[in-house]
């Protein structure tokens, strides 16, 4: 069997790994791409792209709801769920044969099947016609990651579902249970809630959306608590007591223990590195609780071999490991990418209301020994938000008292998926305060609340 050699060899086709390739053919690489499953990976047909799908329909959904409000008329609102999955999984479909075509527009050699290091700069992959060998001078790995489960709490999709499970849903639940009350989990929570289902979240630590500020975590609870949500924080759950057609779970707090009886149980309890079976431990990886370690610039304890994405640790963000991806080639071929930095890379929860955050919170600034500036506005004094019918929700800034640095920016309400990146291009630049408070904002417009939040923090606030 002849190798086939290459300037770079990628091992996964999610948002990092195919991005990598393509910016690597870009810059004259000789690449290739192995790839076990679906080209996109997770995050597009399983994850990010398929949720938001489902999503948008049931923001459609809430909308028709109150037509009233907007002087419109709808009788027999009603939803199809099968007809919403199929639409989620058409999108993801769509997007997975996008990628195939861009491999082939950049002369990439796609190759499906499993990978496995066979040593430094090697690896074998076994697919439908057999096993062959690709040689890279460098490799990236881009494997992912999956659902993380515990003992006892194992998904079985029919009563207990992961992700892949709830994307795919066949009936509706009635009664649900989400365990775990970060992204994945509220989102799915906010999904199934809205269309009615009888939903409580539970979360182990003290409040949901434990990573965002906790000011923007309280007012999430109160929005979800008015939706008809049931929140319990505190809670664990202990076990799942499995019947035909329902589960009984077993959940403790301070109070006690209790029993709660539900047809359905989302587990989102967070996610594991894919690292197994690829012989990272034979090549001495260093991996550090499922994740593989590496440098800032992605590159492992072995010359040579780099991890991007969800494998090598947190955040856990389609985005970020796309932006990893171009860094990764771009150093393989000869240039001096700048480092990715964490801290500016924000994270947006597509729940109804919407969250998104970057930078440090007001209480990570602090624990930093940052004496700070805090600027808030709310959505309640902006003309847009009122006119669209979404006046609930707060902007938040968060700055260095003594420089102006923008330390972190934390939003929730309508689009403020859309309106974090201006922060996050504020950040990039090292924007002080008096750079936003120069910038004019557009209006009418959502993004006007941002500069007012600005403003609020050094007291020149206009609208409030």
């Amino acid at each position: 069997m002849v190798a086939r050699a290459f300037d770079m060899v990628v091992i996964g086709a999610g948002p990092g790994g195919y991005v990598a390739a393509i910016r690597g053919a870009q810059l004259g690489l000789s690449v290739a791409i192995v790839e076990r499953e679906h080209l996109g990976g997770i995050c597009l047909n399983w994850g990010c792209i398929p949720t938001k799908a489902l999503l948008r329909s049931a923001e459609v959904f809430h909308l028709m709801h109150r037509a009233k409000e907007f002087g419109l008329k709808a009788d027999g609102i009603g939803f199809d769920l099968a007809a919403v999955v199929a639409r989620s999984r058409g999108v993801a479909k769509q997007l997975s044969g996008g990628i195939g075509h861009l491999m082939k527009k950049n002369k990439i050699t796609v190759v499906m099947g499993t990978a496995t290091l066979a040593g430094q700069g090697r690896v074998a992959v076994k697919t439908d016609k057999g096993s062959e060998e690709l040689v890279g001078k460098s490799i990236v790995l881009a494997t992912g990651a999956r659902a993380r489960e515990l003992p006892g709490l194992e998904a079985d999709g029919e009563l207990v579902w992961t992700y892949k499970h709830a994307l795919q849903a066949k009936r509706m639940p009635k009664r649900l249970l989400v365990i775990g009350s970060g992204a994945i989990g509220i989102e799915f929570a906010s999904f199934f809630n809205t269309l009615g289902a009888d939903t409580t979240v539970v979360e182990v630590l003290d409040r949901v959306l434990p990573v965002e500020d906790a000011e923007i975590s309280a007012f999430a609870r109160k929005a979800f608590l008015k939706q008809g949500m049931k929140i319990l924080e505190k809670t664990t759950v202990k076990k799942l007591d499995r019947s035909p057609g329902k589960v009984v779970a077993h959940l403790e707090s301070a109070k006690g223990t209790e029993t709660q009886e539900f047809d359905t149980v989302i587990s989102a309890v967070g996610i594991v590195g894919n690292v197994e079976n690829l012989g990272l431990e034979a090549l001495g990886v260093r991996i550090d609780r499922t994740h593989v370690v590496t440098d800032e610039f992605c590159r492992t304890s072995v010359s040579g071999l780099f991890a991007i994405g969800d494998i090598a640790g947190a955040p856990w963000l389609a985005h970020k490991a796309s932006h990893e991806g171009v860094m990764v080639a771009e150093l393989i071929a000869g240039g001096h990418p700048h480092a990715v930095k964490p801290g500016s890379i924000a994270g947006c929860t597509y729940c109804q209301p919407q969250v998104a955050s970057v930078g440090l919170t007001e209480a990570k600034a602090r624990e930093q020994g940052h004496e700070v500036k805090v600027g808030r506005f709310p959505f309640i004094g902006n003309g847009k938000a009122i006119a669209l019918g979404e006046a609930e929700g707060l902007v938040k800034t968060v700055f260095d008292a003594k420089t102006g640095e923008l330390l972190g920016a934390h939003m929730i309400g309508a689009e403020v998926t859309e309106l974090i990146q201006g922060y996050v291009i504020g950040r990039a630049l090292e924007t002080t305060e008096e750079d936003l408070m120069n910038t004019v904002f557009p209006h009418p417009t959502l993004s006007e609340m941002m500069h007012e939040s600005v403003l609020d923090a050094y007291g020149r606030a206009l609208h409030i």
